[in-house]
């Protein structure tokens, strides 16, 4: 895989995240460790994660993933092959409704994170949630305490509307102080319904936000990327129009459309819906690093092989 530049940092970036959340728990070690070094030996540097990843599960580590991660870089030792980045101030499962934004939150998860991980610093760290009732100087003043004490390198967002974001970076912009380097929303091209969207705090991409990335040129790095493989579970017959395992966000009649085109240009250029699905994304004017949710080396190579794709602007505009 190529490395891409993470704009307005020094940081490089491979086209295609990994994505974290069944690393350590419905992947056991060795299967995490043999799906990372496939990843690792491809080209790819970024593993997503965080450290509630898995923390749904009964009976499972705290922190799994994280930790995983970090037994893995040291047993490998990549550290500096990769570029570590987590997220934090996830507010805790069982109180969803209580926001964990504050200065002492967000340092006890810093700290947290790099005893997991095992490492001095994190190259890129995301706050996971916003709250909107903290003003985000305080939350930019917090986050470059922790660039200054060198825990964090840089930092990014995710699940913030646009408003919000604007709001940090104008800030940050005005005060000469870090602002965010990334943002990571809910993102495919299979459009997810935002009112049918179970968690209220995670935020989906939409036109206003995309227009904010073409014009400011922050990458994003979206997650669900492939919409749970819905277009592929469509194309293969594993799920009907209507299956009720489909997610209602997902299961409209837009997508449906979409999948129509998606198949369309796929048999056109003799490429796979996956291949499509992924372009689709890194195919825009502004640095997309998509996250790609793998839980098998079969899986991780079908999505690679889209890397080489480009689409040009009247496909991207037929396909959605």
């Amino acid at each position: 895989m190529q490395l891409k530049p993470v704009t307005g940092t020094d940081l490089l970036c491979s086209t295609f995240c990994l994505g974290g959340a069944s690393i350590g728990s419905r992947l056991n070690q060795e299967e995490s460790f043999r799906l990372m070094d496939a990843y690792a030996e491809r080209g790819g540097n970024f593993i997503d994660t965080a450290q509630v990843y898995a923390n749904w599960l009964p009976a499972i580590e705290v922190s799994i993933s994280e930790k995983t991660i970090g037994l893995w870089m040291k047993a490998r030792k990549n550290r500096n092959q990769m570029l570590v980045s987590t997220k934090g101030a996830h507010p805790f499962l069982e109180s969803m409704q209580l926001s964990r934004m504050s200065q002492k939150d967000i340092a006890q998860d810093v700290e947290g994170s790099l005893r997991n991980l095992q490492v001095d610093t994190i190259d890129f760290y995301i706050l996971h949630r916003d709250d909107t009732h903290r003003p985000v100087q305080e939350i930019l003043e917090t986050m470059n305490e922790q660039v200054k004490a060198g825990r964090i390198r840089y930092f990014g967002c995710s699940n913030w509307s646009t408003e919000r974001i604007i709001e940090a970076q104008d800030y940050a912009k005005a005060n000469g102080v870090q602002g965010f380097s990334g943002n990571q929303m809910m993102w495919s091209l299979a459009e997810a319904d935002q009112t049918q969207v179970v968690d209220p705090t995670l935020i989906a991409m939409d036109s206003v936000m995309k227009q904010y990335h073409i014009v400011s040129g922050m990458p994003a790095f979206p997650y669900s990327s492939q919409a749970q493989g819905l277009f592929t579970k469509w194309d293969s017959g594993q799920f009907s129009p209507d299956d009720r395992r489909i997610s209602p966000m997902y299961r409209t009649a837009v997508n449906r459309a979409r999948f129509d085109r998606t198949k369309k240009l796929a048999s056109e250029l003799s490429r796979s819906i996956t291949e499509i699905v992924l372009s689709y994304l890194t195919s825009q004017t502004f640095h997309t690093f998509p996250i790609i949710g793998c839980r098998t080396q079969d899986q991780l190579e079908a999505s690679l092989k889209a890397e080489d794709l480009k689409l040009t602007q009247d496909q991207l505009a037929f396909l959605g």
